[in-house]
């Protein structure tokens, strides 16, 4: 599914206009991005959580020529997803907490 197809089904399900739903749905990713760009993180109980993690500076191979390379330290997005996304993806229903 992509963006102009998750437009559609969300403008069909919260039953308003496709340009509202694309508006809300960029304006989503974008609250993301910059949050999680700024070291924060975004947690949507029972979808998952967003968040920035450091990976340290290691060494790598070329697979064409064998040479060893430097791969620099960065900053990389994660997500993990929550456990009623997990269970629906294995089609069980989600544990209730007790």
């Amino acid at each position: 599914m992509n963006k102009s197809e998750l437009v559609e089904v969300a403008a069909k399900e919260a039953e308003i206009s496709k340009a509202a739903a694309e508006r809300v749905l960029s304006a989503m990713i974008g609250a993301v991005v910059k949050a999680v760009s700024k070291g924060d993180s975004v947690m949507l109980v029972g979808f998952g959580s967003f968040k920035s993690a450091k990976r340290a500076a290691r060494t790598g191979k070329n697979p064409k020529t064998g040479a060893t390379l430097k791969i620099p330290a960065t900053t990389v997005p994660k997500f993990s997803a929550g456990a009623t996304f997990k269970a629906a993806v294995a089609g069980k229903k989600a544990a209730k907490k007790k």
